[in-house]
């Protein structure tokens, strides 16, 4: 099952295999933690460098967000820009992609930030 499918079959139930990831129950590579979020490598890499940066807080989708959940997702932005560059991404670039609802392909319905880089990437996407 590819992706986009996933994502027409994914539902919003709640608890995501993130907030399991977030509390330890499912083993993650953590290359980011502090007190609003955590970065890890994606277990299904779509590039040769593929990290997801989560907020610890459950936001479902990105259009679902507070005005005041503005400054968690600046700081997620933040910290897409360090993981990368401690990647090695920063001097050839890289994409920030946030997925939002089944047309926007989103698997997982907690909000996540997916950093990828270490090849060109096509345009348009998708």
């Amino acid at each position: 099952m590819d992706e986009v499918e996933r994502a027409h079959k994914a539902q919003c139930t709640g608890d995501s295999i993130f907030g399991k990831i977030i509390r330890g129950e499912i083993p993650a590579s953590f290359v980011h933690k502090d007190e609003k979020c955590v970065a890890f490598k994606d277990v299904n890499p779509q590039s040769p460098v593929h990290l997801l940066v989560v907020p610890i807080k459950e936001i479902t989708q990105l259009s679902k967000a507070d005005p005041e959940d503005a400054a968690l997702l600046g700081h997620l932005l933040v910290v897409a820009a360090k993981v990368a560059k401690e990647a090695g991404l920063a001097d050839d670039g890289y994409r920030i992609v946030i997925n939002d609802g089944k047309n926007g392909a989103q698997s997982v319905y907690h909000i996540h930030v997916h950093v990828m880089g270490g090849r060109q990437m096509k345009w348009p996407p998708g």
